[in-house]
Protein backbone atom coordinates (compact mmCIF):
# COMPACT_ATOMS: atom_id res chain seq x y z
CA UNK A 1 0.00 0.00 0.00
CA UNK A 2 1.33 3.43 -0.94
CA UNK A 3 1.32 6.18 1.65
CA UNK A 4 1.28 8.88 -1.03
CA UNK A 5 -1.99 10.77 -1.38
CA UNK A 6 -3.62 10.99 -4.80
CA UNK A 7 -2.47 13.84 -6.99
CA UNK A 8 -4.78 16.82 -7.38
CA UNK A 9 -5.58 17.28 -11.06
CA UNK A 10 -5.45 20.77 -12.53
CA UNK A 11 -8.00 19.77 -15.19
CA UNK A 12 -10.50 18.90 -12.43
CA UNK A 13 -10.55 22.47 -11.10
CA UNK A 14 -13.64 24.51 -12.08
CA UNK A 15 -13.32 25.97 -15.55
CA UNK A 16 -10.06 24.32 -16.57
CA UNK A 17 -11.57 21.41 -18.54
CA UNK A 18 -13.69 23.83 -20.58
CA UNK A 19 -10.66 25.97 -21.37
CA UNK A 20 -8.65 22.88 -22.27
CA UNK A 21 -11.37 21.78 -24.69
CA UNK A 22 -11.25 25.20 -26.33
CA UNK A 23 -7.47 24.90 -26.62
CA UNK A 24 -7.94 21.56 -28.38
CA UNK A 25 -10.22 23.23 -30.92
CA UNK A 26 -8.09 26.35 -31.36
CA UNK A 27 -4.30 26.07 -31.03
CA UNK A 28 -3.92 29.80 -30.52
CA UNK A 29 -5.91 29.52 -27.29
CA UNK A 30 -2.96 27.70 -25.71
CA UNK A 31 -0.44 30.39 -26.64
CA UNK A 32 0.74 32.79 -23.90
CA UNK A 33 -0.45 35.83 -25.87
CA UNK A 34 -4.01 34.43 -26.00
CA UNK A 35 -4.81 36.03 -22.62
CA UNK A 36 -5.17 39.40 -24.33
CA UNK A 37 -7.84 38.04 -26.68
CA UNK A 38 -9.59 35.64 -24.27
CA UNK A 39 -10.37 37.33 -20.92
CA UNK A 40 -11.96 34.12 -19.60
CA UNK A 41 -8.44 32.80 -19.00
CA UNK A 42 -7.81 35.57 -16.46
CA UNK A 43 -11.31 35.15 -15.00
CA UNK A 44 -10.72 31.46 -14.25
CA UNK A 45 -7.26 32.22 -12.90
CA UNK A 46 -8.62 34.86 -10.52
CA UNK A 47 -11.36 32.54 -9.27
CA UNK A 48 -8.96 29.65 -8.70
CA UNK A 49 -5.73 31.28 -7.56
CA UNK A 50 -6.61 34.86 -6.69
CA UNK A 51 -4.28 36.33 -9.30
CA UNK A 52 -3.87 36.45 -13.07
CA UNK A 53 -0.91 35.19 -15.07
CA UNK A 54 0.30 38.78 -15.57
CA UNK A 55 0.09 39.44 -11.82
CA UNK A 56 1.96 36.20 -11.17
CA UNK A 57 4.67 37.18 -13.64
CA UNK A 58 5.05 40.55 -11.88
CA UNK A 59 5.26 38.97 -8.40
CA UNK A 60 8.78 39.22 -6.98
CA UNK A 61 10.30 35.81 -6.34
CA UNK A 62 11.99 35.17 -2.99
CA UNK A 63 15.74 34.68 -2.74
CA UNK A 64 16.71 31.19 -3.81
CA UNK A 65 13.74 30.78 -6.16
CA UNK A 66 14.69 28.10 -8.69
CA UNK A 67 12.80 29.47 -11.71
CA UNK A 68 10.79 26.27 -12.08
CA UNK A 69 8.01 28.10 -13.93
CA UNK A 70 10.45 28.75 -16.79
CA UNK A 71 11.30 25.09 -17.34
CA UNK A 72 9.91 23.29 -20.38
CA UNK A 73 6.40 21.99 -19.69
CA UNK A 74 7.53 18.37 -19.81
CA UNK A 75 9.93 18.95 -16.93
CA UNK A 76 7.36 20.95 -15.02
CA UNK A 77 5.01 17.95 -15.15
CA UNK A 78 7.41 15.95 -12.98
CA UNK A 79 8.09 18.88 -10.68
CA UNK A 80 4.36 19.41 -10.18
CA UNK A 81 3.91 15.71 -9.43
CA UNK A 82 6.56 16.01 -6.72
CA UNK A 83 4.36 18.74 -5.21
CA UNK A 84 1.19 16.64 -5.44
CA UNK A 85 -0.31 18.01 -8.67
CA UNK A 86 -1.12 16.36 -11.99
CA UNK A 87 -1.05 18.93 -14.81
CA UNK A 88 -1.56 16.49 -17.67
CA UNK A 89 -4.46 15.35 -19.80
CA UNK A 90 -5.82 11.80 -20.07
CA UNK A 91 -2.92 10.85 -22.37
CA UNK A 92 -0.35 12.19 -19.87
CA UNK A 93 0.54 15.20 -22.03
CA UNK A 94 0.93 18.61 -20.39
CA UNK A 95 -2.31 20.55 -20.58
CA UNK A 96 -2.40 22.97 -23.49
CA UNK A 97 -3.55 25.67 -21.09
CA UNK A 98 -0.77 25.00 -18.55
CA UNK A 99 1.08 28.05 -19.89
CA UNK A 100 -1.78 30.19 -18.55
CA UNK A 101 -1.77 28.74 -15.01
CA UNK A 102 1.67 27.34 -14.19
CA UNK A 103 3.06 30.52 -12.58
CA UNK A 104 0.02 31.03 -10.36
CA UNK A 105 0.08 27.39 -9.29
CA UNK A 106 3.80 27.49 -8.46
CA UNK A 107 3.44 30.69 -6.44
CA UNK A 108 0.46 29.29 -4.53
CA UNK A 109 2.07 25.88 -3.89
CA UNK A 110 5.12 27.58 -2.44
CA UNK A 111 3.12 30.12 -0.46
CA UNK A 112 4.57 33.16 -2.21
CA UNK A 113 1.36 34.65 -3.67
CA UNK A 114 -2.18 33.69 -4.49
CA UNK A 115 -3.96 30.71 -3.03
CA UNK A 116 -4.62 27.09 -3.80
CA UNK A 117 -8.21 26.22 -4.68
CA UNK A 118 -10.23 24.60 -1.91
CA UNK A 119 -10.09 20.81 -1.85
CA UNK A 120 -12.65 18.99 0.29
CA UNK A 121 -11.41 16.29 2.61
CA UNK A 122 -11.52 12.80 1.15
CA UNK A 123 -14.35 11.15 3.05
CA UNK A 124 -13.82 7.67 1.59
CA UNK A 125 -12.38 5.23 4.12
CA UNK A 126 -8.87 4.07 3.50
CA UNK A 127 -8.48 0.55 2.12
CA UNK A 128 -7.32 -0.91 5.41
CA UNK A 129 -10.41 0.43 7.22
CA UNK A 130 -12.68 -1.21 4.65
CA UNK A 131 -10.75 -4.47 4.93
CA UNK A 132 -11.08 -4.43 8.73
CA UNK A 133 -14.81 -3.83 8.47
CA UNK A 134 -15.16 -6.75 6.03
CA UNK A 135 -13.13 -9.02 8.31
CA UNK A 136 -15.26 -8.03 11.30
CA UNK A 137 -18.43 -8.81 9.37
CA UNK A 138 -17.09 -12.26 8.43
CA UNK A 139 -16.10 -12.93 12.04
CA UNK A 140 -19.60 -12.02 13.31
CA UNK A 141 -21.20 -14.43 10.81
CA UNK A 142 -19.27 -17.40 12.24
Amino acid sequence: MSGKPALRRLIDLPGIADLETRALMNREFGAPEARAEYPELDEVSLKLFGLTADQAAATPRPAGWDGVEGLPEGKQVFAFEDEGWDVTDAKRRPLRTLVHFNQQLWLAIRGVAGELPFAPEDDKPQAWVSALAADAAKFRKR
